[in-house]
């Protein structure tokens, strides 16, 4: 039963691949119902190509108009200024640069799932790739936002640039802040190239069926006049490889460079040389479930359960165990540390972390949505019970969310003096701008599958039980196919 209450095929069609006397070390396959590649085209084109449902045009307007107000804030808070947050002394940063960490992350699973795992030959990512580089560049747009709001005189963000020494400006490359934009930028511009080659041969696939000659025409531009020669192939896999190749360090620097706003400086709970493994451990676990989040409605909407397979969700559930437990011991390495050092301002802030005013960050969104809730995955049929994924997932997110805050406020909030203690609470203006960014990046999700393959069929055919050479079993005509 999937998410919308249709019956789906049951697992038992893998047991065609599954091992048996004569095929003992056999796998499951990757696309189920022995699927050919004409049934693939339809099913993932067809999304494209036919009429948008009307749940689209419904979710498209609510996402809409969320970002809109979320702009519209923007605007207030830049023509009246910072005052507009619920900023103050000490609490310098808040909801804006929890927000920026936080979206940052988002982006993580996307470079991950498509350069390290084809890095690494895992096939099962063909299936999730392209909706989650796509996901990897709305969340850098979304992240990209706060950085340049944040300063308060935004016609002044361009002193973060690498400005040239005649000038006369010097920029300070001391700065952690400047290395994010270094960090950032770099990431963002070989994201797009990584998903922009990626999706050649699809575009190549939609000129092709176009029925207009708009269609055709757009789609023949971005298609860079792709024939699928052998050629056009040859170039495109290398190129591919080496946008593959840069990418994977960009996973472990971007969030490792953000971990250093904070800890380079002098603050308890911040200065600690545990916060790069720890944020990028941190950015992949919520990564991975902000694509859960968003492919298992799209699985259900668009009827993809033989493309994303239970399989998949699997895989991708084991990931967020893995990284989840990885946060985890981080968190016990916090307070070990604390501990362990002595220092009495270590100490306390960890206890007022636990205890303090925002004691229930700690306890509901550290402790239950970060570190108990993915145990659940322990279970296999946790793992492929689709609620229960799910759910985990939502946790997941929420969690994420809180961690940096109590990061980044609980650290502030009560620092050396207790004459300077006080309280962040958040105005109209923080909660609508940050609502504004899912807004912002849900309406760019539901463009994106609206006019662009959300799958990449060029990628899911390879894996095809058909596309090995050694391979002879024949194929399910398609009259025969299940509906």
């Amino acid at each position: 039963m999937n998410m919308d209450g249709a019956t789906t095929a049951p697992e038992l069609t893998e047991s065609e691949e599954i091992a048996s006397p004569e095929q003992p070390l056999a796998r499951p396959p990757l696309v189920l119902n022995r699927r050919s590649y004409g049934w693939i085209t339809e099913r993932i084109s067809g999304a494209v190509e036919n009429r948008a449902p009307r749940w689209w045009w419904v979710a498209f307007a609510f996402t809409s108009g969320i970002a809109g107000f979320g702009l519209f804030c923007l605007g207030y808070q830049i023509s009246t200024g910072v005052g507009t947050w619920g900023l103050n002394h000490p609490v310098g940063w808040a909801w804006d640069i929890t927000n920026f960490v936080f979206w940052i992350g988002i982006g993580h699973a996307g470079t991950l799932i498509s350069a390290i795992l084809y890095l690494l030959r895992q096939k099962w990512r063909t299936s999730i790739n392209r909706s989650a580089e796509a996901m990897t560049l709305f969340a850098v747009i979304c992240a990209a936002i706060f950085p340049g709001v944040h300063v308060g005189r935004v016609w002044m963000a361009w002193y973060l640039a690498p400005l040239p020494n005649n000038y006369g400006i010097w920029p300070n490359f001391r700065s952690p802040l400047l290395w994010d934009v270094f960090a950032v930028s770099t990431y963002f511009t070989v994201s797009v190239l990584f998903w922009y080659t990626g999706l050649i041969p699809d575009l190549a696939t939609l000129r092709d069926r176009a029925t207009s000659k708009i269609k055709r025409f757009l789609y023949g531009i971005f298609a860079v006049g792709w024939r699928g020669s052998n050629r056009n192939w040859r170039h495109y896999e290398m190129a591919y490889l080496l946008l593959a190749g840069l990418s994977t360090p960009l996973v472990l620097s971007v969030h490792s460079v953000v971990s250093f706003d904070f800890a380079t400086s002098i603050l308890p709970t911040w200065h600690t040389t545990i916060f790069p493994p720890y944020f990028v451990a941190g950015a992949i676990f919520g990564g991975f479930a902000m694509v859960l989040t968003l492919m298992l409605p799209a699985r259900a909407l668009f009827k993809l359960h033989d493309i994303i397979t239970l399989q998949h969700i699997d895989k991708m559930a084991k990931i967020i165990l893995l990284t989840g437990s990885i946060v985890s011991y981080a968190y016990a390495m916090e307070f070990f540390l604390a501990w362990y050092s002595g220092n009495q301002y270590e100490r306390f802030a960890f206890w007022n972390r636990v205890l303090g005013p925002y004691w229930w960050y700690w306890w509901v969104g550290m402790l239950f949505c970060n570190c108990l809730s993915p145990q659940l995955f322990w279970v296999r049929w946790c793992r492929r019970n689709v609620l229960v994924v799910y759910f985990v997932c939502m946790c997941v997110n929420a969690g994420m969310w809180f961690e940096r805050f109590i990061i980044i406020v609980g650290g502030l909030h009560r620092d050396f003096l207790p004459s300077s203690w006080g309280l962040f609470i958040p105005t109209w203006v923080d909660i609508w701008t940050f609502i504004g960014t899912h807004g912002i990046f849900l309406s760019l999700f539901l463009l994106f599958i609206r006019f662009l393959p959300m799958i990449a069929m060029s990628e899911v055919k390879i894996v095809l039980p058909e596309s090995d050479v050694h391979r002879h079993d024949p194929v399910v005509p398609a009259e025969k196919e299940r509906a």
